[in-house]
């Protein structure tokens, strides 16, 4: 019998400016496999594949240079990423990303508990329901913890979040078993790794309190972060290939840039 994946412990992110999907692709492939400037690589080839298809399908230069004047149709400059961006990052790691509302997904419709993945959207917020160990958990960027959701709740939450208008998506495929991770190690940039019984230990506190402007950034410090992460934004979509050490120097630092080399080997195979 199969130990428990990444020694028991579940990978959670917490809300940092608007990367709420950087967020839902690391909880649902459980561990920092990317960064933001690796979905801003994505968006970026996404964006240039767009243009390529507009150029080869005849489009009138004026229209073609509206497109090109515009921003990115991928990524926003405040880190909200589309769809397809999450998708192209989930397929990287062979998963693939279906519309629950789409004939073929029907079964995880009847049975959700048989699946082991969903990601909600709503208007620009992301996040991902994930089966660890056999245990369903909302990884909420906005919770300080995962949420443990039983197998006959998550039925009714998904159906809860469908009445709200949320859209939601099916994850299959053969997901990551592990991550490497030192034992010593349970924190990276601003995930973290936690064991089921502290994360239920949050989770009461939090719900006790009721309090959640305790698990949000004061509005001055995200208006910073926001800053920061625009320029970041824009440097990763400039097409010129290194930036000037001045410029590296203002990007703060974060651990969690450094996705794992696999992570960059895949998508450099793109």
């Amino acid at each position: 019998m199969e130990g428990p994946s990444n020694g028991g412990m579940l990978y959670h992110e917490v809300q940092e400016s608007k990367l709420c999907a950087v967020h839902c692709v690391n909880t649902a492939l459980q561990g920092p496999f990317f960064s933001e400037f690796d979905l801003a690589a994505l968006a970026s080839d996404l964006d240039d594949k767009e243009r390529q298809m507009m150029l080869e399908g005849g489009l009138a230069s004026d229209e073609l240079a509206g497109f090109n004047s515009e921003e990115s149709h991928n990524v926003s400059m405040d880190g909200d990423f589309s769809i397809q961006v999450l998708q192209k990052a989930l397929e990287v790691w062979d998963l693939q990303v279906i519309p629950l509302d789409c004939p073929v997904a029907e079964p995880a419709q009847i049975d959700p508990e048989l699946e082991n993945a969903f990601i909600c959207n709503m208007q620009e917020h992301w996040f991902c329901i994930r089966k660890v160990n056999g245990e369903w958990y909302n990884f909420d960027s906005l919770y300080a913890a995962p949420e443990h959701l039983s197998k006959f709740y998550l039925s009714a939450y998904l159906d809860s979040l469908k009445t709200s208008g949320w859209s939601i998506f099916l994850v299959r495929g053969n997901f990551p078993k592990e991550f490497s991770i030192s034992y010593f190690e349970s924190s990276n940039g601003f995930g973290q790794w936690m064991l089921p019984e502290d994360a239920e230990r949050i989770t009461k506190t939090r719900m006790q309190n009721n309090n959640p402007s305790s698990e949000q950034p004061s509005s001055l410090l995200d208006e910073m972060e926001d800053e920061d992460l625009k320029a970041a934004i824009a440097a990763s979509l400039d097409p010129s290939p290194v930036l000037p050490p001045s410029s590296i120097a203002e990007i703060p630092y974060n651990k969690s840039q450094e996705s794992s080399n696999e992570t960059r080997e895949k998508i450099d195979d793109l």
